[in-house]
């Protein structure tokens, strides 16, 4: 389908008016074909703006823009598995995009979830081609999930992002906790700060880390770099294992949101 739409944006040489000429039919076909990319575009996003909320890429290239949808095509136990447990406290720490869609994130927000807050992953299991897999976060409902979040007072979510330096990027809707843990993990020495990036920021009241009871989460994305500093062989579930950086940075989050988890038990 996505192919057929860029066949669809091209110019038939046909429509192109007689009178240009040989010199000039080249630039007009290329600015017109940068135009009608540009409204697609603008027309595939702007339900997004109409809500308020960030367009991102995988809004527009998912495959699956919903659950049910990828429950048609992929098989529970074989491409994908949901992991949850309760916590002792109201915070519920969940990674939306876990096994081989972004390696390291289930790992990470397991360790920091400990026994005391409730935790979530929706993990892909499939031995090639997880990305297929992902479901933006402000799209994402897959039941069991959504029903911690919904049940939780506070949500942090666990993502992992592109890039090779080391850094973490803090999103969501609760400014508070988000500026406690970038000042906690720069403390730390783990490079981390405000996300700005389109799709990232993690505002939308229908990203999954704001449908807690408070409507107010934090969405932490770290970058490949860092994760690959946390796990030996990261890409590889079968022989992953956890670093010693891997250990400090789920001390220093999981202290974060201590600070905060002591403030609103119920």
């Amino acid at each position: 389908a996505r192919l057929k739409t860029r066949q669809s944006l091209r110019i038939n040489s046909t429509l192109v008016p007689s009178f240009l000429s040989q010199k000039t039919r080249k630039p007009f076909v290329s600015l017109v074909s940068s135009w009608l990319c540009v409204r697609y575009f603008l027309v595939a996003a702007m339900p997004h703006w109409k809500e308020g909320r960030t367009p991102h890429s995988s809004d527009i290239m998912d495959r699956y823009t919903s659950f049910e949808e990828l429950t048609r095509h992929e098989t529970e136990g074989v491409d994908y598995v949901i992991l949850a447990r309760k916590g002792a406290s109201s915070v519920a720490i969940i990674a939306p995009h876990g096994g081989g869609i972004e390696p390291g994130t289930a790992d990470i927000a397991d360790a920091v979830a400990a026994d005391q807050h409730a935790f979530a992953a929706f993990k892909g299991i499939k031995k090639t081609g997880n990305a297929v897999l992902h479901i933006g976060s402000e799209r994402f409902d897959e039941p069991t999930l959504v029903r911690i979040a919904e049940q939780s007072r506070m949500v942090v979510t666990i993502h992992g992002c592109r890039g090779e330096e080391e850094r973490v990027y803090v999103g969501g809707r609760n400014d508070d906790v988000k500026m406690r843990v970038i000042n906690a993990l720069n403390r730390a020495g783990f490079p981390a700060e405000a996300c700005l990036k389109l799709g990232l920021m993690g505002r939308s009241r229908q990203n999954i880390c704001n449908r807690c009871r408070t409507g107010q989460g934090v969405q932490i994305e770290i970058s490949k770099g860092l994760r690959d500093k946390m796990f030996e062989c990261l890409a590889k579930r079968s022989i992953r294992k956890k670093t010693e950086t891997f250990y400090r940075f789920v001390r220093v989050l999981r202290d974060a949101i201590e600070a905060e988890s002591s403030l609103i038990l119920n």
